[in-house]
């Protein structure tokens, strides 16, 4: 994923913790992770963030 990708970033609150997921819309690849609700947002998206893209050079190292 390059710097000037756009990412789809969803957050969804489940009982005592929150589902954040990041999408890439031209791979749509999805990753997920969850965490504390206290946590911050930013803190939350950067995680999801770094999994998506830990995810993508995965799969393209597997080409």
């Amino acid at each position: 994923m390059s710097e000037d990708t756009r990412v789809i970033i969803e957050f969804v609150k489940v009982g005592a913790y929150v589902k954040v997921s990041a999408i890439d819309p031209l791979t749509r690849v999805e990753v997920s992770i969850v965490g504390d609700p206290s946590t911050s947002q930013a803190r939350l998206e950067k995680t999801a963030l770094k999994k998506l893209n830990y995810v993508l050079d995965k799969r393209k190292k597997n080409l």
